[in-house]
């Protein structure tokens, strides 16, 4: 190994602020941003071919085209891309093996939630290998055995993979307002008049239960009532003590315990319900990674549970599910409290208009981008796949503008729960995520993140070690314990792979939901040098990087490992 002084490197960066990723990307990506520009217009017309400085798309005139001929060796170079973008289409007859170790690796996290047609070890392994990172239990469905089942499977993965690790989520159910059981599916009708009760057990043609006692204080004359999130929507025309009398405005087919919500309303429920606090000690005991919060309202909901997790020596990170219309006014302050945020646009799409969905998403991702939080894109990014083997082409779209808006990680729900085709799904995603991601140039920070760790120096040094990286082309490899210097760096979006060296599992775990970190598991020795060779040994071993490659290394953080409190540093390491 040879080492090199970084001084003069961050010292050119500095003063040289427009040399970066811009002009200095990395030589690995998934094709070349110009494939388009060189075999299109190819097909359309063979005497030109036209080269574009990049495929991202901004406010700036473009460069003027450079017009060159076409040879027989460009031919060539063009049949092999379109072989590789032929060979890329090719989903649902790939090997799900060649998926686990694609050529690039792809930044953006996949969380899976695990149902009835993924609770199995093979498919657990092989969702893994296709690119899932996290494992989402749905507390609102199944029982403690079954999720039990699941986190036992997934930990039994965890400890034979040696270069793979999946967190663990739990998503508790939150205070959801339902109708009740009925002997059969009710068909309504425009127009019809229906009943909503809080009286137990009614299940008529006409009229059904509501599981919310103070479901009819909640309501008003004139509110719109909205039946699995927009399917089907009533009109309050009045109200009794006990009932709803509501007007069909879109009809539809109502089966048993759907779930209600009132267009602009929350429910005046608490977030963390009894059957949540059972779920929550559940999660202990299981020592998961994650706890998804439903219908977090307000900061204090947040408080609370991380007092609850700190009196019990529980090192579970907290990500609030916004959802709810009460959340929005106090969006900042619920992000601060917590270690990361979804966007549900599933109930957050009932409850406000669903044309400010978008709006709040992009809101959202900037927010948690700024205070370095973690951030998730939930609910229907793939959802024609319950039933279709493959997606439409706005679901597609959907995931490329997640990605590009920077978030952390992209979800599926039923996609993978209970749908037919959850690997084809799993794919999909990767795929999408890995070539949207392949247009974005690195170094792109939010303009205020500098201020949420403006106490730490660690922050100057993962600023300086992101400039580096995207300046060099080069990885980056840290060594933590506490996740602390990786999920700063993360934050940064350095245009390399973050790899990210801990002799902690649970810290291991935990980074896989974090948006370019490669996180690995390797015992420290007492001597520096020697973990530092053995780390290098093992990436190269893997194929992650090559002999002759340039490494960005960073020493810094909350807790010094081989270095004395004062001392931070950054070093460029060849292979």
């Amino acid at each position: 190994m040879s080492q090199v002084v970084a001084t003069r490197s961050i010292h050119s960066s500095l003063t040289h602020p427009t040399s970066g990723s811009v002009h200095h990307r990395p030589p690995t990506s998934l094709k070349p941003p110009t494939f388009a520009s060189k075999v299109l217009p190819q097909q359309r017309n063979n005497r030109s071919k036209v080269r574009s400085p990049s495929c991202r798309v901004n406010a700036r005139k473009s460069a003027p085209a450079e017009v060159v001929p076409v040879s027989a060796a460009d031919d060539l170079k063009i049949e092999e891309e379109l072989q590789h973008l032929r060979g890329m289409q090719q989903l649902g007859d790939t090997a799900v093996g060649m998926w686990s170790k694609p050529t690039v690796r792809r930044k953006t996290k996949i969380v899976c939630t695990i149902g009835p047609s993924t609770n199995t070890r093979e498919m657990i392994w092989k969702l893994a290998e296709a690119g899932m990172n996290v494992a989402r239990m749905n507390m609102s469905h199944g029982d403690h055995a079954s999720h039990q089942k699941v986190i036992d499977l997934v930990k039994e993965y965890n400890a034979q993979s040696k270069d793979n690790a999946i967190a663990i989520m739990l998503d508790t159910k939150g205070p959801e307002v339902r109708s009740g059981d009925l002997p059969q599916p009710i068909v309504l009708t425009p127009g019809q008049e229906f009943t909503f009760t809080i009286q137990r057990g009614v299940g008529t043609a006409d009229c059904v239960s509501v599981n919310y006692d103070d479901f009819v204080n909640d309501v008003e004359v004139g509110d719109m009532l909205l039946v699995d999130g927009g399917m089907m929507s009533l009109v309050v025309k009045s109200k009794t003590e006990d009932s709803v009398k509501c007007e069909v405005v879109d009809g539809g087919e109502l089966k048993s315990r759907r779930h209600l919500n009132v267009r602009g309303k929350s429910a005046t429920l608490p977030s963390i319900t009894e059957k949540d606090w059972d779920d929550i000690k559940f999660g202990v005991d299981n020592k998961v990674d994650f706890y998804a919060v439903s219908f977090v309202k307000d900061a204090q909901v947040v408080h609370e549970l991380k007092n609850y997790l700190k009196s019990c020596d529980a090192d579970i990170h907290v990500i609030v599910k916004i959802e709810s219309a009460d959340s929005i006014p106090n969006l900042h302050s619920i992000i601060t409290a917590s270690d990361g945020a979804m966007v549900a646009r599933g109930d957050l799409g009932a409850e406000l208009p669903i044309e400010e969905v978008p709006l709040l998403q992009e809101e959202i991702i900037s927010i948690c981008r700024s205070m370095g939080k973690a951030v998730i894109v939930a609910t229907n990014m793939l959802e024609s796949m319950i039933v279709h083997p493959t997606p439409t082409r706005a679901e597609v779209s959907d995931i490329a503008i997640a990605v590009r808006e920077g978030s952390d990680a992209i979800m599926l729900s039923g996609e993978t729960a209970h749908g037919k085709f959850p690997l084809k799904a799993v794919k999909v995603m990767h795929t999408v995520a890995l070539r949207t991601e392949a247009t974005i140039t690195g170094g792109q920070l939010p303009p205020n993140i500098g201020n949420v760790f403006k106490n730490h120096t660690s922050e100057m040094f993962a600023y300086h070690a992101t400039i580096m990286s995207n300046t060099l082309g080069t990885s980056t490899v840290v060594f933590t314990r506490s996740g602390f210097m990786a999920i700063l760096l993360s934050h940064y979006r350095p245009s390399g792979t973050i790899f990210a060296f801990t002799d902690q599992k649970r810290t291991q775990q935990r980074l896989a939901l974090y948006q370019g970190i490669c996180p690995i598991y390797m015992k420290f020795s007492e001597d520096a040098e020697e973990t530092f060779r053995r780390a290098l040994d093992l990436l190269q071993k893997q194929g992650m990087v090559k002999a002759g490659e340039e490494v960005a290394l960073v020493q810094s953080g909350k807790q010094p490992i081989w270095r004395s409190q004062s001392t931070h540093n950054i070093q460029v390491r060849t292979v």
